[in-house]
This record gives C-alpha cells, structure tokens and sequence, in this order.
C-alpha cells in the first residue's frame, strides 16, 4: 500500500460500535477531514450502500462512492476504522471499515489489494486485535510490496 494513500493518521482503532450508516458516514468524514473527498461524497458512500453491501468477507467492508460521487474525490485515499465489536453489515459483521476514494482508475488497484489481504484470515484478526496504530498501519503497508 502507497505511503501516500495511508498514513497513519488514517486509522482509527477501538472505536464505540455503531449502525452500519454511522460507521459510514464517519469513514467518509474522515477521508473529508483528510482532504482526499469532498463533504457530499459521503452521499455517494450511502447511496452505494442502498445498491449493494460494500461488505467483502472476513469482517471487512469497503465503503465508498458511487460512479455519480467521482467528481467529488480530490486525491486518492483510505481510512481505516477498527470496530472490535464489530458494526452489522446485512447479514454479517465488520469489523474492519476501509473508506476508500480512488482518482480514476486508482480505486480498482486499491480494492484489489485490499482484496488480496483480506483473503489471509490471520492477517484480518491481527488487524482487527491490534490495541496500535502503528501495527495496523505497518501491517496495511506491507501489503504487496
């Protein structure tokens, strides 16, 4: 994962459960304060949650904009929200929330290797177990390197 895509102040860990569209809404104001979005791609984030669960298996979900919500995105990033108790995602649980905003087609390479992680079980429950920033984010930019 590019350094400039994550940093460490994009993580957010041991937060207070919430329902699915709270969790939302705060990946999308982080990457707001951030400065990689616009305030109204938030309603592009939930707009796509209505058409389809941004849920991907082993207690991580990957909330972001719809096609309509591109012209909001300002630079590429992810936030990463670590929800110990996990967040109801429809039928399943996250417990990882990575929002995402990609210029272009950048979105589609960092879905793809946030996909490859999450394949590896271990590596998802060391991410969500982590009580460190720092380790989530050393583990997250190990990611394909």
């Amino acid at each position: 994962m590019q350094q400039t895509i994550l940093l460490p102040e994009n993580i957010a860990i041991n937060l207070d459960k919430k329902s699915k569209e709270e969790a939302v809404i705060a990946a999308g104001r982080m990457l707001a304060e951030r400065g990689y979005v616009k305030d109204s791609y938030i309603k592009g984030m939930l707009e796509r949650e209505k058409v389809c669960n941004t849920y991907i298996g082993n207690g991580v979900a990957i909330p972001h904009g719809t096609n309509g919500s591109k012209q909001d995105i300002l630079k590429s990033g992810i936030v990463v929200m670590q929800y110990k108790d996990g967040i109801e995602y429809g039928e399943e649980t996250a417990y990882l929330i990575i929002g995402i905003a990609g210029v272009g087609e950048e979105h589609l390479s960092i879905l793809s290797k946030i996909a490859l992680t999450i394949q590896d079980a271990s590596t998802v429950e060391r991410l969500v177990q982590s009580n460190q920033i720092k380790e989530v984010y050393e583990i997250l930019l190990k990611i394909n390197d």
